[in-house]
């Protein structure tokens, strides 16, 4: 059966790093193009990152634009989300998937349940 398995998320502070993972079981990812999402506490979720099934091409909310690093290994069919100077806003869970026309979540999955991220100030 097809599962998506996201890690890496914890507790830091304002200005620290973390690097998140997504672990695909069941179905390769190398075929699709895929995204991070994430959800901040009483929000909806939001597109945070997306990268071509071929590594080519990257895609990033403007707010985490040049902290934030999208990459994958379909080797280990694993993405990664490096992300850098954390802010609180950043705060959420975070959750991968299939997408299609860069942001737009493609279902081919089921949702993980996400890895949550909490920053303080």
């Amino acid at each position: 059966q097809a599962q998506l398995e996201e890690s890496g998320g914890g507790f830091v502070q304002a200005g620290d790093s973390l690097r998140l993972s997504c672990a695909a079981s069941g179905r390769t990812l190398m075929y699709y193009d895929m995204g991070w999402f994430r959800q901040p506490p009483g929000k909806s979720r939001e597109f945070v990152a997306s990268i071509r099934r071929s590594g080519g091409g990257t895609y990033y909310t403007d707010s985490v634009k040049g902290r934030f690093t999208i990459s994958r290994d379909n080797g280990k069919n694993t993405i990664y989300l490096q992300m850098n100077r954390l802010k609180p806003e950043d705060t959420a869970v975070y959750f991968c998937q299939a997408i299609v026309r860069e942001s737009i979540p493609n279902p081919v999955y089921p949702w993980g349940q996400g890895t949550q991220v909490t920053v303080s100030s």
